[in-house]
């Protein structure tokens, strides 16, 4: 129950300050630390640990938003990239800092160091395992682990 209510907490900051949702901003973290600020939806997907379909759909809105732009992929022609626009980094830049805030607020401040470290192996362990069992995807995204 902990670990939704911190996610619909986290939701609601972003949505009432920045009018962004915590998937939308999950998708401009992931682009922004991928070469060339794009990926294909497929590994976008993957990394998020969605289905496809709840990405395509997002993306879509996202893409009226301005915030990425899709494109097929110049390596194959199949794949379809999203790449984030220079207004999706900015609003990422503008709402980083509340996202911060909220997990320091809502998560970190509120733990022992020793009981923050046990979370963060307990966490490693629940991937591993979840992984290991649907080894198909790819959800350890740079800097995971």
């Amino acid at each position: 129950m902990g670990m939704t209510l911190l996610q619909d907490r986290l939701d609601d900051e972003l949505r009432r300050r920045h009018d962004l949702s915590l998937v939308e901003y999950e998708i401009l973290v992931r682009l922004s630390e991928s070469p060339g600020r794009h990926l294909r939806m497929a590994q976008l997907a993957d990394a998020l640990a969605h289905s496809r379909s709840r990405v395509t759909h997002t993306i879509a809105r996202m893409e009226k938003s301005g915030l990425v732009e899709r494109s097929h992929s110049p390596d194959d022609g199949r794949g379809i990239l999203a790449t984030m626009t220079d207004q999706g980094w900015d609003l990422l830049a503008s709402c980083a800092p509340t996202h911060v805030e909220g997990v320091r607020a809502h998560l970190v401040d509120l733990c022992d160091p020793d009981d923050f470290a046990a979370l963060g192996r307990v966490m490693n362990a629940v991937a591993d395992h979840l992984v290991s069992a649907h080894p198909e995807m790819e959800i350890r995204g740079p800097g995971a682990g």
